[in-house]
């Protein structure tokens, strides 16, 4: 059982997209939250932005989510302005959905390139400020009564569009994010409790074997098992 979790682990993270995030401003409800959550897992988005001020929670909701929290990083900004400074320092171009101005057909777009799609609340959309600073506006073109998607709806529309186009550029087929950070979510992912424990100490990573197993841990349950890690090496062996 453990070494077809570890399978499976390596490779969801062979695809993950380093170059592909979802940025929601004042996104509040949890179903939406969880859902986009759940869509940005499913194409290989790994780390998603959400803007709200610091004291606000930020509830992705479990059951909507289905548990996607564990596989996703989320790096809170308290303005849009200081999301697009970052994004912009990594090379990506900021893509923003809107439904009102001037707008792009979403599918014209190549998604291909670096990316971070951004979003809206439910009930106002996106701020002045988040549409006017992006480098291009997009809408998901709509032929009933109704003005906009649901705002998890409409993020699950466009990024599959994204994942078509990068699947058949072949950027799921080689693993994209570097060795380190590779190595580091492996062994979070498979190893949670071992993992904290390295941290609150201030270890290394024990190394795993070509199981996903811990080299030289006798017990990951055990204290003795646990102190043990001190004289273990942090290198990998995947």
């Amino acid at each position: 059982m453990r070494s077809e979790r570890f399978r499976r682990i390596v490779e969801t993270l062979s695809r993950r997209q380093p170059d592909l995030t979802v940025v929601m401003e004042n996104v509040h409800k949890t179903r939406n939250l969880g859902a986009i959550a759940r869509t940005c897992d499913a194409v290989g988005i790994g780390r998603i932005h959400a803007v709200a001020p610091a004291h606000e929670p930020l509830n992705l909701g479990h059951k909507t989510a289905g548990g996607t929290r564990k596989w996703l990083d989320v790096e809170r900004h308290e303005t849009c302005g200081k999301a697009y400074i970052r994004l912009r320092k990594q090379g990506l171009s900021i893509v923003a959905a809107d439904v009102s101005g001037e707008t792009s057909d979403f599918r014209a777009l190549d998604y291909v390139r670096p990316t971070a799609l951004v979003i809206g609340s439910e009930l106002d959309g996106l701020s002045r400020e988040a549409a006017a600073d992006a480098d291009v506006c997009i809408q998901v073109p709509l032929m009933g009564m109704v003005e906009s998607l649901n705002v998890s709806v409409a993020v699950g529309v466009i990024l599959y569009e994204a994942a078509r186009q990068r699947e058949i550029a072949g950027c799921y087929a080689q693993r994209r994010i570097g060795d380190l950070e590779f190595r580091r979510k492996v062994f979070e992912w498979l190893h949670p409790t071992v993992a904290d424990f390295c941290r609150t100490h201030g270890r290394d990573y024990p190394e795993l074997d070509d199981e996903g197993e811990i080299v030289g841990l006798v017990t990951e349950n055990s204290r003795e098992g646990f102190a043990s890690l001190a004289g273990v090496s942090g290198k990998f062996r995947i």
